[in-house]
């Protein structure tokens, strides 16, 4: 019987979580200033490519850097779970496809779309972020074009050549 819970999964994700805290906070007020998400950390978002334990430390990395977001008290909850399920469906990506192609194509449009879709609705819809614009639609879809291109900066910019390292460096399996 394979065991699901392992000394070494779990010291895995304690260091995904870290990392991505620690790439959050390494810029400062930048991570939570809209409309662009300066966010290095979802670059990390392609590792539930390679494994599992990457669902729930990213929830818990993304929670714990919100923790500093001006929107606390909804980013803490809402923008962490926009991450558990991009983290989940990149999972599933990773699961059915071996193609490398597609696993980054499709295992990265998870993170961007529940970015760009959920993201935008705590800064404009929870916590009234509409100063500058006309009305609250033309605000989302500022945020979420935003937040969209942005997050395919970090997610396939960064992500694809942390996949193919990880792909070198990870022992296959056979």
């Amino acid at each position: 019987m394979k065991k699901v819970f392992t000394t070494k999964r779990l010291c895995r994700a304690g260091v995904i979580a870290a990392l991505y805290v620690a790439l959050t906070y390494a810029f400062g007020p930048l991570p939570f200033i809209p409309p662009l998400q300066v966010r290095l950390a979802e670059a990390l978002c392609i590792l539930p490519l390679f494994f599992p334990e990457a669902v729930p430390a990213l929830y818990v990395g993304c929670m714990l850097s919100n923790i500093s977001s001006p929107y606390v008290v909804y980013d803490v909850f809402l923008g962490s779970l926009a991450t558990l399920i991009a983290a989940f469906g990149t999972y599933m990506v990773g699961r059915f496809f071996k193609n490398d192609g597609f696993r980054i194509l499709l295992g990265g449009l998870f993170p961007v779309l529940c970015n760009a879709i959920i993201i935008p609705i705590v800064i404009v819809f929870l916590c009234n972020g509409t100063v500058g614009y006309e009305s609250a639609t033309a605000a989302y879809f500022a945020y979420a074009l935003s937040l969209f291109l942005t997050e395919s900066l970090w997610v396939y910019g960064l992500g694809t050549p942390l996949y193919f390292l990880l792909k070198k460096l990870l022992p296959r399996k056979k």
